[in-house]
């Protein structure tokens, strides 16, 4: 099974090809450019690098949410056209999987943290079990302060990775100084392509599949325009 892979959930643009028990490639930028400007020449980059035809894919797997509003709606949309257009179906991987799937064979806690703005963060907990992190909660949205007050409910070691990782790395550092935490090395710290193939792989299995006018990002709160909308309009 064959999967091109793409996540640009976050400041991190990444595409990645994944067959079977294999990565066959995997370019993943983090700087300072838009992702409409970086993805699609990234995947034709890939595709040459590795001599992929595109029609050979079995499945086009995409971050679904949460993220970045835009950064979401570009990953989610040139999926849903690459695979409107090859006629493939779509495997949706929720971004804090992928994130979690980043630490492996862990005995911590595992908190992956996306920066959410206004002093949130977007975030689940996870225990490493039957070769995948397992969710242990729902998805949320929620102040730092509260997400940290949440893990000391699992009484283990957490490892902390994610792009909210340096915006409120001293506050972690205050609010878990009794407690045992790590955060992850900044080679599994951010967002990328071949863990969210890895998962697909898993969910296809499962028969977790959607087609191009199915798939829609989920992003567990409004935007600021639609706040902004709301207020006006109140």
């Amino acid at each position: 099974m064959k999967i091109l892979a793409i996540d640009s959930s976050g400041n991190v643009a990444s595409v990645a090809v994944v067959e079977d028990d294999k990565l066959l490639g995997e370019i993943t930028t983090n700087y300072k450019k838009t992702h409409s400007q970086t993805l699609l020449p990234m995947i034709d980059k890939l595709c040459r690098m590795i001599d992929l035809d595109l029609n050979s894919l079995d499945y086009i797997a995409s971050s679904s949410g949460p993220g970045s509003f835009t950064g979401l709606r570009i990953g989610v949309t040139t999926a849903k056209g690459l695979a409107f257009a090859l006629n493939k179906s779509i495997i949706g991987v929720p971004t804090l999987d992928g994130l979690a799937y980043n630490i492996v064979y862990s005995d911590y806690l595992i908190c992956p943290i996306m920066d959410a703005r206004r002093n949130q963060v977007y975030t689940a907990f996870y225990l490493w079990e039957d070769n995948q992190p397992k969710r242990q909660s729902e998805y949320m949205a929620m102040d730092i302060e509260h997400c940290l007050e949440k893990t000391e409910a699992f009484n283990r070691p957490v490892v902390f990775l994610g792009d909210a990782v340096p915006v409120y790395k001293e506050t972690i550092k205050e609010k878990m100084k009794d407690k045992e935490y790590y955060f992850a090395p900044p080679t599994c710290n951010m967002q990328r392509a071949s863990s969210i193939g890895s998962l697909a792989l898993i969910l296809a299995q499962e028969g977790k599949i959607q087609n191009s006018m199915e798939f829609v990002p989920f992003y567990l709160r409004k935007s600021q325009a639609e706040r902004e909308y709301e207020t006006k309009n109140k």
